[in-house]
């Protein structure tokens, strides 16, 4: 339950700071397509810095998770086609509904109800990826 409480708080946060930087605008999603706005650009660019700069820091000091658990970072497959693959589907899907997964709940709250259709058809997706997991090239 302590967990779960704290995972919701810090959801809640997430989607504050995604909504007030206007990381979950769809004019501004729009705009990165269009290569007409560095904003999102910008975003991206350093949550992928800050990333690689937490990832190493784990790594390197063999930190713990807030609960005293050690953190276990599994490396990843090398290759390219799947990644290539995963990104072209991932973009598409973003680009169509104008938002991508963490976005659709910061919407929805804020009141835009027709992402509902958007996070039920995300919600189908992982559901069919689930039953046809085993099937799939990985």
């Amino acid at each position: 339950m302590k967990r779960t409480l704290s995972y919701f708080f810090i959801g809640i946060f997430f989607g504050i700071v995604m909504y007030k930087s206007e990381a979950a605008s769809w004019f501004r999603i729009y705009e990165m397509f269009q290569f007409q706005s560095f904003h999102m650009y910008g975003i991206i660019g350093s949550a992928l810095i800050i990333g690689i700069i937490g990832v190493q820091l784990i790594k390197r000091n063999k930190l713990k998770s807030f609960f005293g658990e050690p953190i276990q970072i599994v490396p990843k497959e090398k290759g390219i086609w799947q990644y290539l693959y995963g990104g072209i589907v991932f973009g598409l899907g973003w680009a169509l509904a104008g938002a991508c997964p963490g976005p659709i709940y910061t919407l929805i709250g804020a009141g835009y109800v027709s992402l509902l259709v958007v996070l039920a058809g995300a919600l189908l997706g992982t559901f069919i990826y689930g039953l046809l997991q085993k099937k799939l090239p990985h």
